[in-house]
């Protein structure tokens, strides 16, 4: 009986390490658990390119164009116009995308209550409107009263000059006949006030706003707890505080009435009242 041969050294490199077969059992579970989840996945192509509608008009973006999971690319989307798939039998239900700008760029619907309060300040205050001493303003909620801190203060004083108080008085007979919270805002420019009177832009606008609401209530016309009194130091400027024109413009005190409404009694001319921005 002849003696087994030894294995060559050969031979013992060509075998299979044990770990390769793990790995390959591991990377072939892999591979099915993947073409399984893509079996399960579906892609709604009509929800996609609503998608892409939304995106665009969020984004004020002139043109989307998206890739098609086929690869060809999705009709370009108008920032001002809203492309809805076609009605198909799949889909009933079409969701509606409004572009909020176009209901924007329409013309705004003003109160006829706002409207008749501000024609009647304007005719009442025509002289002085017309010397820029103050204006008038309105928006779709409130009339607003804007007086210049150069015809209605010293630099840096709260106290109002007297050559205003007859206009005040005039304002107060023209919103006693009408209804309407009333607010009345100081406003600064942003240079921070040296004064030994007043802490800060904060101080002297709210001291110059209470000195409004004084003159308003004096006389019981307007009933107090019509009226309030704020301070917005240099928080809302009408201009950037970056000359000295611009700051004297943020320097001023508004009377701002808000959904008035007033007596048909008085008669008013029509005549032009800037609109608030």
């Amino acid at each position: 009986m002849q003696p087994a041969r030894p294995l060559k050294k050969n031979a013992l490199k060509k075998r299979t390490p044990d770990w390769i077969v793990t790995f390959a059992d591991l990377a072939t579970l892999l591979l099915t658990f993947f073409i399984l989840l893509l079996s399960f996945a579906e892609m709604d192509i009509e929800k996609y390119r609503a998608m892409a509608n939304s995106m665009s008009l969020a984004f004020g973006s002139s043109n989307v164009v998206a890739e098609d999971i086929g690869g060809t690319p999705l009709t370009l989307i108008e920032a001002d116009t809203v492309s809805l798939p076609e009605p198909s039998e799949n889909l009933q239900d079409q969701p509606e995308f409004i572009d909020e700008r176009t209901e924007r760029s329409e013309t705004r619907q003003i109160p006829g209550g706002v409207l008749d309060l501000a024609g009647r300040l304007i005719q009442e205050l025509e002289a002085e409107v017309a010397a820029d001493t103050l204006h008038v303003n309105y928006d779709e909620d409130q009339v607003v009263i804007r007086f210049s801190e150069e015809a209605t203060f010293r630099s840096g004083d709260a106290a109002i000059m007297p050559g205003m108080i007859p206009i005040i008085e005039r304002v107060v007979e023209v919103l006693a006949s009408c209804t309407g919270d009333v607010v009345v805002s100081g406003h600064t420019d942003d240079v921070p006030i040296s004064s030994g009177m007043y802490r800060s832009n904060w101080d002297l606008s709210a001291a110059r706003a209470v000195s409004v609401v004084h003159e308003l209530v004096l006389d019981r016309q307007i009933p107090a707890d019509r009226v309030v009194a704020a301070g917005r130091a240099e928080t809302r400027p009408l201009m950037p505080n970056d000359s000295a024109e611009n700051r004297a413009v943020n320097r001023r005190v508004e009377i701002a009435v808000r959904n008035p409404e007033c007596d048909a009694a008085v008669p008013t001319r029509d005549l032009p009242v800037e609109i608030l921005p």
